[in-house]
């Protein structure tokens, strides 16, 4: 007998609260599983992202230096 046919066999058995149980763990597992794919870094990306945002950053930082300047 399949795996799979005997988890509907032993699934027809449960009561409602088994049920709730099992269905959280089928939750876990997809969970589980989208979480375990690899990431990969990619320098030219995170190259790009960095020169997208460093202009902007320099801009932001540049603007509120006169919040800072000594009193005359």
């Amino acid at each position: 007998m399949a795996v799979k046919e005997h988890l509907v066999m032993e699934i027809q058995t449960l009561d409602d609260e088994q049920l709730r149980l099992v269905e959280e763990y089928v939750a876990f597992l997809r969970f589980r599983s989208r979480r375990d794919i690899p990431v990969v870094f990619d320098r030219s990306q995170a190259a790009g992202l960095y020169a997208e945002f460093a202009t902007e950053d320099r801009k932001m930082a540049e603007a509120g230096m006169s919040d800072y300047r000594e009193p005359s």
